[in-house]
């Protein structure tokens, strides 16, 4: 038995895994994104935003460690003594590790992420880049998405205006981004605010859907430093020229985050396949980037039920280092070549320099 919240995968499953992972590496790398690998065991530190639910352990020298729960926190850590001036492309694959299972989110306790980080570029045009690798993502496993985009510092800048006592404002926070009016009204009516804030405050959560919601956003009585926010978000829309639904009222984590978050879904899967955002100033001065989780892309994209025969089966050593340069070959082990491969589907038999076709 294995422990709750991990995975033994048998073909075909794990060769998509292999497939999926590869494909995004690729991809990325295309775009200039450079590989970096990371290790599975960091220092346990109580201000990790996810240390309450990391595995814990202890090494010979008394050291308490963690495994890695979160791979943008730990690259950030790691490049920042690193890092000069000038824009960075990296690009990370592998394993993170939770001690509590989050049924909410389809997250198991060990589970796979592919992702990216653009490092020193902000501005339109870089939001522009990542979120167009998050399109071609994607579009290179054959995923039908639909990108989400906020603008978490939209609600935040209107918060921080608002006068609301911090408390007030993390549950307007939270009323915002579930889009709960009731909940918000109640809130509002225990602590008055001024009728252009009130009005703001409980328009934001209906702020959801194309491009004419910039309108409606543009047209609130917002603080300066918010309606600079929805300047950039419109350029970084006309420079990426691809269709987005925007979600205005989408308030998470917005002290972390400076600029865009978004997410992507496919038709008939609930839960998002990839999310990231701009996080300047919070881990490094600037720095954007997102990540895939492939066992959802891996439920999303329903892999074949079947393991798919090889194309040839070899009768000797010569013939298997032949044909495997170019094609899918097995070397055959028992008495009767030909019934085997028809049994399994194999369209060839191979002896030597010489193939031909099952009858």
């Amino acid at each position: 038995m294995i422990p709750e919240g991990t995975r033994f995968l048998l073909p075909p499953e794990a060769r998509l895994k292999a497939e999926v992972v590869g494909r995004l590496q690729d991809l990325f790398y295309r775009h200039g994104y450079e590989p970096v690998e990371l290790p599975a065991l960091e220092a346990y530190d109580p201000q990790h935003p996810l240390a309450e639910r990391a595995f814990k352990l202890v090494d010979r020298t008394g050291e308490v460690l963690a495994l890695r729960s979160e791979f943008t926190t730990l690259l950030s850590k790691l490049l920042r003594p690193l890092l000069g001036e000038g824009v960075r492309r990296f690009q990370y694959a592998g394993a993170l590790w939770l001690r509590e299972a989050d049924a909410e989110l389809g997250r198991l306790r060990e589970y796979t992420q592919v992702g990216l980080e653009l490092i020193g570029a902000t501005g339109p045009l870089a939001d522009a880049e990542v979120l167009e690798l998050a399109f071609a993502a994607l579009e290179a496993l054959g995923v039908e998405g639909v990108v989400e985009v906020g603008l978490p510092s939209l609600v935040g800048e209107a918060l921080k205006a608002s006068g609301l006592p911090e408390e007030a404002k993390k549950e307007a926070q939270r009323a915002i981004h579930r889009k709960n009016l009731p909940e918000l009204k109640a809130l509002l009516d225990r602590h008055p605010v001024s009728p252009e804030t009130k009005k703001t405050l409980l328009t934001l959560p209906d702020l959801y859907g194309e491009k004419e919601v910039l309108e409606e956003a543009e047209a609130l009585p917002l603080p300066e430093r918010a309606r600079e926010a929805l300047r950039g978000l419109r350029q970084t829309l006309e420079l990426l020229e691809r269709p987005v639904l925007l979600d205005l009222g989408m308030a998470r984590r917005y002290q972390y985050y400076s600029g865009i978050f978004f997410r992507a879904y496919t038709p008939g899967f609930g839960l998002p396949l990839l999310g990231g955002g701009r996080y300047d100033g919070a881990l490094l001065p600037k720095a954007a980037g997102f990540a895939l989780g492939v066992e959802r892309l891996l439920e999303a994209l329903k892999p074949p039920k079947g393991e798919a025969p090889p194309e040839v089966l070899a009768l000797d050593l010569k013939a298997l280092r032949r044909f495997a340069k170019e094609k899918r070959v097995e070397l055959f082990h028992g008495e009767d070549p030909v019934a085997h491969a028809k049994a399994r589907g194999i369209p060839y038999l191979a002896r030597g320099e010489e193939i031909w076709r099952v009858e």
